[in-house]
């Protein structure tokens, strides 16, 4: 069942990237995270709402972390693939994922011998389906934002696991709060709100519900099993995007996407059994 949320989690994260990542070709990125952001809090605050039950005990502190954090990585990842190569910045950032991993085995997680060898092979294969290039010059200012992108996206995982093991809709309630948060005093500074028109507003609200469906995904799968397994299985949706993209858009993938796919499948099934 671990494997099966997580791996769900995964399939949600891909496809919301995908479809935000068009909307971007459209729109300031920045414009389309806090849209999606905002209306998918709308969304997590009705179902709050509608439970009636609201406990303060446990969660707050790891919601606010895993909002920050998130926010801050979204923030750094986006303003990196603005200023460097994509080819570089995004297996950087992929590697957060060891965050989490690392963090769960220090707090007492023991994995399998076979459960190491999958997490292994699926981190390589996230790595290379994301389309390192190794060829040209790279200047540091966006290697260094995508390494603060992959730390914090990492930690933001290690967090939503922990307050989801006190509470799993407050905690995706709080995460989401805080990052709409931040978002609102950014568009007040850059007094804009991005140019979204009303018709699209269908489009975010999906973005942002299939973001929220794959976090909520993900808390349960960890806070019912190993953070760092669950993590490395939820970590796989850059694959997904890539298929995607060669499925709807026609992109072309390259041979070391195709083989870090194949390495993540395989990964994941070996983590599965």
């Amino acid at each position: 069942m671990l494997a099966l949320l997580a791996l769900g989690s995964s399939v949600a994260w891909g496809t919301a990237d995908f479809f935000g990542g068009l909307l971007s070709g459209r729109r300031p990125a920045i414009a389309v995270v806090g849209w999606s952001q905002g209306l998918g809090f709308l969304v997590i605050s009705a179902v709050v709402l509608a439970r009636g039950e609201v406990s303060w005990q446990g969660w707050p502190l790891w919601a606010l972390a895993a909002g920050v954090a998130g926010t801050t990585g979204l923030v750094s990842f986006y303003t990196a693939l603005s200023t460097g190569t994509m080819g570089v910045v995004a297996p950087i950032a992929a590697l957060g994922v060891i965050v989490p991993v690392a963090l769960g085995v220090a707090s007492g997680e023991q994995p399998s011998g076979w459960a190491w060898v999958g997490m292994v092979v699926a981190i390589v294969g996230v790595t290379l389906a994301s389309g390192p290039e190794v060829s040209g010059a790279v200047s540091a200012r966006p290697v260094v934002l995508a390494v603060v992108a992959a730390l914090c996206f990492g930690l933001a995982l290690f967090f939503i696991d922990r307050g989801a093991r006190e509470s799993t809709l407050m905690t995706l309630w709080g995460m989401r709060a805080t990052s709409v948060t931040v978002l609102v005093v950014v568009a007040l500074c850059l007094r804009s709100v991005g140019g979204v028109r009303p018709g699209e507003l269908p489009a975010l609200l999906a973005v942002g519900c299939g973001d929220l469906l794959a976090n909520a995904l993900f808390a349960v799968a960890s806070s019912r099993g190993e953070v760092s397994v669950a993590a490395v299985l939820g970590s796989l949706y850059p694959v997904v995007t890539a298929v995607l993209a060669w499925a709807v858009v026609k992109e072309r993938l390259r041979p070391v996407q195709v083989l870090g796919s194949a390495m993540a499948v395989a990964g994941a099934v070996v983590i599965a059994l």
